[in-house]
């Protein structure tokens, strides 16, 4: 029967167990997940799979369902990168998408079932926490994070470090606790002495560090086992920003880009700045791009300034290779005295109290929900009369 020969193979498939330097770092994909995948495409009578990652999931789909499986060619940065528009545009009704957590929720993705696995790789926690507490004083106010692959990892490492320090492990709703983004992290308190990443690459960390700038930052590398003292340079980053906001304020043709690699872009926000740019008498023209680089934007010499609406880091990070400003949705809410400079930089983008409606999750920008009666409690624990016609 299927079920006979899925699980025995499933029994066979090899442990996700990758040595770097003789160091083991174990990625765990439970097989139970696997089970459900291939039954639940046999329960929801699947046509058409889109799958990004994981080649070997291919075979099981094929062998033992009769759904048509694609693989997604496109570059996979991170969870805003779910590009549930181009699976249905493959005319698929599923689609999996590992390695992230669900920044796009699943009621979000609208005619196409969505299923989010998570990978949580397993790492040496002792030498991380042996490495901590060599580092750092008793009692020292510690901020853990990481990206979302480490958290199970950050969790077990906070418990165990809770009766000598003073530990946090800061959540940015709609992320998990300890979870941040290379555009959303959470301002900490300016009593914590240190902010550590676990993680490879600084990429999420500078996220964190661009939002405190004045709380110290480490990075624990779980692969090379590598704790280093990480530094960031926020006035230079914060000139060349501000350079680029002052440059675009003249400026009287801008374009707008909504970019298009899963769901980076957003139509919400192309909304509010068109609306933004109209009632201040500027024009604009509207440019759809996946990838954004300096070649593509020149080709259009008559814009004198660029807003980009897809990733923040971009124009933090890359904003000097561009010879005309190119603006985040902050910047140019900035620019167009929507709002006020910032001394510390937003890193926002995701978040559920971010500052204004040029990022996703704004209230403004979110569809409105039905408001629900409260539920009424009896005093007594007992649903008298009173309580019952108030129901």
């Amino acid at each position: 029967s299927i079920a006979i020969n899925l699980d025995m193979v499933l029994e066979c498939l090899p442990s996700f167990n990758v040595y770097v330097s003789h160091c083991p770092i174990v990625i765990d994909l439970p097989t139970v997940w696997n089970r459900h995948f291939i039954y639940g495409l046999i329960d929801l009578n699947c046509n058409r799979v889109v799958i990004k990652v994981i080649d070997w999931l291919i075979v099981l789909f094929v062998r033992f369902t009769e759904a048509d499986t694609l693989v997604m060619g496109d570059v996979t940065y991170g969870a805003c990168c779910v590009d549930d528009f181009t699976a249905r545009a493959l005319g698929a009704d599923f689609m999996v998408h590992y390695g992230h957590s669900c920044l796009i929720p699943i009621d979000s993705t609208e005619g196409i079932k969505m299923l989010y696995v998570f990978v949580d790789i397993q790492i040496d926690t002792a030498h991380f926490l042996d490495t901590l507490r060599f580092n750092f004083p008793l009692g020292h106010s510690l901020a853990l994070v990481s990206t979302i692959q480490f958290v199970a990892a950050l969790q077990a490492a906070s418990a165990e470090l809770k009766p000598d320090y003073e530990v946090l492990v800061p959540q940015c709703r709609p992320l998990s606790p300890g979870e941040i983004l290379g555009c959303t992290s959470p301002r900490l308190e300016k009593h914590v002495n240190a902010v550590i990443y676990l993680g490879d690459g600084r990429f999420h960390l500078e996220s964190i560090m661009i939002a405190n700038p004045e709380i110290p930052a480490y990075r624990y590398d779980p692969y090379s086992k590598v704790f280093s003292r990480e530094y960031y340079d926020h006035e230079a980053m914060r000139a060349t920003r501000l350079q680029a906001i002052e440059s675009a304020r003249s400026a009287q043709r801008w374009g707008l880009i909504l970019g298009t690699l899963g769901r980076q872009g957003n139509p919400k926000i192309l909304e509010h700045l068109e609306s933004r740019l109209e009632s201040s008498g500027r024009s604009f023209t509207r440019v759809l791009l996946s990838e954004i680089f300096p070649g593509k934007l020149e080709l259009l010499a008559d814009v004198d300034a660029w807003v980009q609406i897809a990733c923040p880091r971009l124009s933090i990070d890359w904003g000097t290779a561009f010879s005309k400003p190119l603006l985040s949705p902050y910047e140019a809410a900035v620019a167009l005295q929507q709002v006020g400079w910032q001394e510390v930089y937003p890193m926002d983008f995701y978040s559920n109290q971010s500052l204004g409606a040029w990022t996703p999750n704004h209230s403004d920008n979110q569809p409105k929900r039905p408001s629900r009666k409260p539920i009424q409690v009896c005093i007594y624990r007992v649903f008298c009369n009173i309580c019952r016609d108030n129901m």
